[in-house]
């Protein structure tokens, strides 16, 4: 086995962390997937014209860190309804007026207070364990962007957690241009 086989071993353990962790009501809206290698320099490729595109240096660094990782998992947010709780944190007086609402662009939205919790716990959750197995990550919320963009995704909200073991960790110390 290789160090590289053994870190898509960890983003599988992440994979099971995010989807047993706890989610609202009892309600699991969370997507969850471990990029094959040709997702994941798609997505790395698509970062960089992303870059191009907007001009955005982050997308640029990010995708490059992307294209050197050993692999990356994928966290979402797949469509869902409100709670139920009313609790109006999503900005709306309802649940059935935040139901009647959406919106489309770089994320589709709006989204439930609680469902986004849930969105970061199970980040939170899958990043612990790439942590305590000392194998290094860092969450990017610009990998969600072409993952929906090329298809990748089918949630409202992604993120991505990049994965390498390497003797410097390449996500921290980053050029910021």
């Amino acid at each position: 086995m290789t160090i590289k086989d053994t870190v898509r071993t960890v983003g599988d353990l992440m994979e099971l962390a995010a989807r047993t962790a706890p989610k609202g009501l009892g309600q699991d809206f969370i997507e969850i997937k471990v990029l094959t290698d040709e997702e994941r320099i798609a997505l790395g490729n698509d970062m960089l014209e992303i870059s191009k595109e907007r001009s955005n240096y982050g997308f640029e660094r990010d995708g490059r860190n992307v294209l050197g990782s050993d692999a990356v998992v994928l966290i979402g947010l797949l469509p869902h309804k409100g709670a139920g709780l009313n609790c109006q944190a999503c900005g709306f007086a309802s649940c059935a007026e935040f139901n009647e609402r959406s919106s489309h662009g770089e994320f589709d939205g709006p989204n439930c207070a609680i469902r986004l919790l849930d969105l970061g716990i199970a980040l939170g959750s899958a990043a612990k364990i790439a942590s305590d197995l000392n194998v290094d990550n860092r969450i990017m919320y610009r990998i969600g962007v072409p993952a929906k963009r090329l298809g990748i995704s089918k949630a409202n909200i992604s993120h991505g957690i990049p994965l390498s073991a390497t003797g410097k960790n390449i996500y921290f110390d980053r050029s910021k241009k």
